[in-house]
């Protein structure tokens, strides 16, 4: 830019001057400005020699911070603690609540006071005794009547007496179980408290009131005799009972009466039957109903023709056609020993017999 000397195209017609003098080093007209020299800095310039106009932002941290770390990291255990706690906490399920009862069991030998009838034809056999009028399988096994209860629906109760008929058909009438080849069906239908006292009544049976296979299901000795007839015939009814806000009871008492011939003996064999008393009791709560299965805490049979002599707590081991009881009466009872079931045995009424 220029010094403050004279405008180049001189002093202006009409300009200031005398007193106006001293104003001329900060006044300049068109001409002077118009021949002013401009300079501007380059870019590395002001770079170098000037500071920045624009403030350096700091740069951006990558990933999470600690603080949104720790965030991340109480929300997780908080989830994590709300699923664990919906999972274990006592109000979902009902088995820290009612823990399941060991089931109790009475098994009830009864005595012919002859030989056994017999005939080739088992149906001849049904049709000649309290029997004939019973039906076939799991026809026999109706359900009731559904009405609700104070704190448990139709539906619920209906749940209910179909596991309980599930067990009984699959402890009852299944062939396989039957003759003592499986266990399985109705292990399966059993609250998991209970499948240790399942287990070892299998494992070790004994006639303890506790541990005997036959308070669980129906089990012939296969090295003895073998069905005739897989109609079984059944008889009885289903019950449904509120035992408190929580729980559902369910009792059935059937009768089973099954077409028997020794084992490997041939198709014409003389034939005889069977009859089985079961009274079973049965509690859910609303676990077992979602879950479709059941806690057995009662079980009461009465079976024959049988004799007292023989052990009935693992298989019955039931007379045939022509046999007739051994002498003697169940095993000794000691009414001095805790923790034993007493030992009974009835005698099988004639009447419950077919007259052949």
């Amino acid at each position: 830019m220029g010094g403050p000397g004279d405008p180049p195209e001189g002093t202006p017609e009409g300009g200031p001057g005398g007193a106006e003098d001293e104003y001329r080093s900060v006044v300049f007209d068109e001409s002077f400005v118009r021949a002013a020299r401009l300079q501007e800095y380059s870019a590395r310039e002001r770079m170098t020699d000037h500071t920045p106009a624009v403030r350096r932002r700091p740069p951006l941290h990558r990933g999470l911070s600690r603080q949104a770390l720790m965030l991340v990291l109480l929300i997780a255990v908080a989830f994590a603690t709300a699923i664990y706690m919906g999972v274990r906490h006592p109000y979902q399920t009902s088995q820290s609540l009612h823990p399941a009862e060991p089931l109790r069991m009475t098994v009830i030998p009864l005595s012919p006071q002859g030989k056994v009838p017999g005939a080739a034809d088992p149906e001849y056999l049904y049709a000649h005794s309290p029997a004939a009028q019973f039906s076939v399988g799991a026809e026999g096994i109706p359900l009731p009547a559904v009405r609700r209860t104070a704190h448990f629906s139709d539906s619920q109760i209906v749940a209910a007496l179909s596991i309980a008929k599930d067990y009984l058909v699959d402890s009852s009438l299944y062939p396989e179980v039957l003759t003592g080849g499986q266990v399985h069906p109705a292990r399966a239908l059993l609250d998991p408290d209970q499948l240790d006292q399942f287990d070892q009544s299998f494992e070790h049976p004994a006639a303890d009131g506790r541990h005997g296979p036959t308070g669980w299901l129906v089990r012939l000795d296969p090295t003895r005799a073998e069905l005739a007839d897989r109609k079984v015939r059944v008889q009885g009814s289903l019950q449904a009972t509120e035992v408190d806000p929580s729980t559902l009871e369910i009792t059935g008492d059937h009768t089973f009466v099954y077409a028997l011939r020794p084992t490997g003996s041939k198709a014409d064999a003389p034939a005889s039957l069977f009859t089985v008393r079961r009274e079973l009791q049965f509690r859910f709560d609303r676990d077992d109903l979602r879950v479709h299965q059941a806690r057995l805490v009662a079980s009461y049979a009465e079976a024959g023709p049988l004799s007292c002599a023989e052990d009935s707590a693992n298989h019955f081991r039931p007379l045939l056609a022509g046999q007739t009881a051994k002498a003697g009466g169940p095993a000794g009872t000691d009414p001095y020993a805790t923790g034993s079931a007493t030992s009974l045995c009835g005698t099988l009424s004639a009447d419950a017999q077919p007259r052949v």
